[in-house]
């Protein structure tokens, strides 16, 4: 009986699907390695996306390959790029903008008119106009107008700082209308986005649409009754001057928000200013124009660029902003992922030296780029931001930008720009209650068929990896985001 009895505890397990107990003499199947691990986990992504994966340890040595060395779309892994070349490249980065801010000025108006007034940018992306606002006002200026004079010309909005430039080459033209896809200039105003707040009208009516007017709204939406579907569409043609609000809101419905591009962010803001000088009294003869620099100064260094950068237009400045350091909006830019501002920062780049064009600022990253010994088939760029769809990263591009970056005097306070898993930024809800929460910090990137993600994660053992993970060709309407975060933590735990 009681080698029945055995013969049962053997075959027990079999019997129910599970594993008999391996036998003294017969040798253990072979853990899988990482790569062959990573390569499965990878497999249950969407079919057809193209992956490029390089991690490795503080030595350099290669802990993850998956083509590092071809080439992606980075979406706003771009703006390691710009930050990185930033705190290389521009001065005083620690410190206020002094050389950033708008200035305000008068100039001849017409024969025995009264002078314009005339907003002259210098490349800030952060003036405001809210009511609240406590740094960088456009009120300021408005304040030292109106304690001159009462009585002014045209209100100019000058962004001749950098030629006329407002889109990248690349960029989709469907971002262009949204906020995503503002205009960049060397005069900007309110991330150059505007508001439109929508509430429910009488029954049967339109809605109630609450903005600053500056553009003509065609309001053709309609309140239907509660319990009804929200169906409301905003829509504005880039470059045209009209909204267009068609669709239905219930009448119990809560406000409804959207943001729009501006197209123009000079005359925006001369607009603007406009309204500020009237509520302060003064009177205002003539229009809210706009004075641009024209494109064949892509790549021409002019008289005027270069005294503007320091003392400003050579017409009669009488009040300055000055905005918080440039470093402070690197975090901004790194943690949520503000296009506006790293285009602008990229055209400042482009300035130092240059006529602040897109080909300028490209040239002084490539040879910032080369010293750091960034492979040049790595990369190719179009703009700061990561909208167009020109730009190019390899994963071991990245990962040498970010192991550079490390051994640089203002290393950590480029990495202290980057947004941390389950904490904060455009990482704040990825990673929640994994043991990579609070222990990576990287940028992401996300575009048409685009999902990236580098930076640093802390391992299992403790050790810091670097690494750049990009997918691109993802198929319409699915994601390879959970793929990359389940071999992220499968390489976390593993190491």
């Amino acid at each position: 009986m009681r080698g029945v009895r055995v013969l049962r505890w053997v075959l027990l397990p079999l019997l129910l699907g599970l594993a008999a107990p391996a036998l003294a003499d017969a040798p253990a199947a072979p853990p899988a390695s990482l790569q062959a691990q990573v390569d499965a986990a990878l497999a249950a992504a969407p079919k057809g996306t193209r992956f490029g994966l390089l991690v490795v340890d503080e030595a350099g040595k290669v802990i993850v390959s998956i083509n590092p060395d071809q080439r992606f779309i980075p979406a706003s892994n771009t703006k390691m790029f710009t930050t990185a070349a930033a705190m290389a490249l521009l001065p005083g980065m620690d410190k206020p903008d002094v050389t950033g801010g708008t200035q305000v000025g008068f100039s001849p108006g017409k024969p025995k008119g009264a002078p314009d007034v005339t907003l002259t940018g210098r490349g800030d992306a952060r003036m405001s106009s809210a009511n609240d606002c406590k740094v960088d006002c456009l009120a300021t200026l408005a304040d030292a107008v109106a304690v001159k004079t009462k009585v002014v010309g045209d209100v100019i909005g000058d962004d001749t700082l950098f030629p006329d430039e407002r889109w990248s080459q690349g960029m989709s033209w469907n971002n262009i209308q949204t906020e995503d896809g503002t205009a960049a200039g060397a005069l900007n105003l309110d991330d150059n986005e505007l508001k439109i707040v929508v509430s429910p009208g009488l029954l049967g009516h339109p809605p109630i649409v609450s903005f600053n007017g500056f553009y003509t709204l065609i309001n053709d939406a309609h309140t239907v009754p509660a319990g009804n579907v929200l169906t409301l569409t905003l829509e504005r043609t880039p470059g045209g001057k009209e909204l267009r609000l068609y669709g239905e809101i219930p009448a119990d419905a809560q406000e409804w928000q959207q943001w729009v591009g501006i197209d123009e962010p000079a005359r925006y803001a001369a607009w603007t200013f406009k309204s500020m000088l009237e509520a302060r009294g003064v009177k205002v003869n003539g229009q809210a124009l706009p004075r641009h620099r024209v494109t064949s100064d892509l790549d021409r260094p002019c008289e005027v660029c270069t005294s503007l950068k320091v003392t400003g237009d050579s017409r009669l400045v009488i009040a300055a902003l000055t905005p918080p350091s440039l470093g402070e909006d690197v975090k901004i830019i790194n943690k949520v992922s503000q296009n506006l501002h790293a285009q602008v920062l990229f055209r400042r780049i482009g300035s130092e030296g240059g006529t602040g064009s897109n080909n300028w600022a490209i040239k002084a990253e490539q040879q910032l780029f080369d010293r750091a010994n960034i492979p040049r088939e790595g990369y190719d760029f179009s703009d700061g931001s990561g909208m167009s769809t020109y730009n190019r990263v390899s994963p071991r591009a990245a990962v040498t930008l970010l192991r550079w970056i490390a051994t640089q005097p203002w290393g950590k306070a480029w990495y202290a720009s980057l947004p941390i898993a389950g904490v904060d930024g455009t990482l704040r809800k990825r990673f929640i209650g994994t043991p990579l929460a609070g222990n990576l910090i990287a940028k992401t990137g996300t575009l048409n068929a685009t999902n990236a993600l580098s930076g640093n994660l802390r391992a299992a053992s403790g050790r810091t990896l670097t690494f750049a993970f990009f997918a691109n060709d993802v198929p319409d309407g699915q994601s390879a985001v959970p793929a990359m975060e389940a071999v992220l933590l499968l390489i976390a735990a593993s190491n």
